[in-house]
């Protein structure tokens, strides 16, 4: 797919949305000024923090599940999720 169809699968995509959360979320991804000065981390909630740091210990401890394991898990849902 090239940039131009790309685009155009977003702008049809966020036409869609009926989350005000994510709308916020998306405009003030693409309202960003410098998003080099700012750091991701310091832009989410303690709890996210948490996580990540809880997956890394994971990683850490060999507490991994390969990609196509979850995926064959979850897959049904997702894809009532997405239809």
């Amino acid at each position: 797919m090239n940039l131009s169809a790309e685009k155009l699968e977003i702008i049809q995509r966020i036409c869609e949305i009926q989350d005000n959360d994510l709308i916020s979320l998306i405009k003030n991804m693409l309202t960003r000024t410098d998003a080099s000065r700012s750091d991701w981390w310091n832009d989410i909630t303690q709890d996210e923090k948490d996580s990540i740091h809880r997956g890394l210990s994971d990683l850490q401890q060999g507490n991994l599940h390969a990609h196509s394991e979850i995926r064959g898990k979850y897959e049904k849902w997702v894809n009532n999720q997405v239809n």
